[in-house]
């Protein structure tokens, strides 16, 4: 069955949602920040098909989160290096994790844990406001229209009641 595109959805989580939204991508990714770089080694950790996995790691090469470098000329094989866009994303794995650690864990806790080499300390994700540093939550947060979001549907009605 074919998804409907989301790419060019006036909303930056539809259009990471058309990037990453199905349940392998993510997992890809999860894989690279855990230090896997091979086709293998994705394919056996996963235990995912040949043939969904090199899909993913076409768009992820294609959409620039991973860089392909040849590593072997006969038979052609290839490391896949996280980029600059690709090590971004590990800000929404984590909280995806600290989600899944707070509402889908059992009494026996959460599966893995982050260790902050820094400071060194277990921690999780918390989602902070940029400017004072307090926790983000949806009751003291209102949304507006931004500078990319197109003019023609910023005139309807059911935009215009929905960012005031």
């Amino acid at each position: 069955m074919r998804r409907t595109s989301l790419a060019h959805w006036p909303c930056s989580i539809a259009r990471a949602l058309d990037l990453l939204g199905d349940q392998w991508t993510p997992l890809v990714l999860r894989e690279a920040f855990y230090g896997v770089r091979r086709f293998d080694d994705f394919q056996a950790s996963l235990g995912i098909a040949r043939n969904t996995l090199a899909e993913r790691l076409r768009r992820l090469v294609d959409e620039g989160l991973f860089d392909k470098r040849a590593y072997q000329d006969d038979p052609p094989r290839y490391d896949y290096v996280l980029t600059d866009k690709g090590r971004d994303f590990y800000g929404v794995l984590a909280a995806m994790a600290r989600w899944g650690d707070r509402w889908l864990s059992g009494e026996e806790g959460a599966p893995v844990v982050l260790h902050h080499r820094t400071c060194d300390h277990d921690t999780h994700a918390e989602v902070v406001c940029a400017a004072c540093r307090e926790p983000l939550r949806a009751e003291d947060t209102t949304s507006h229209l931004g500078p990319g979001y197109p003019s023609r549907l910023a005139e309807r009605p059911d935009v215009r009641a929905r960012f005031g």
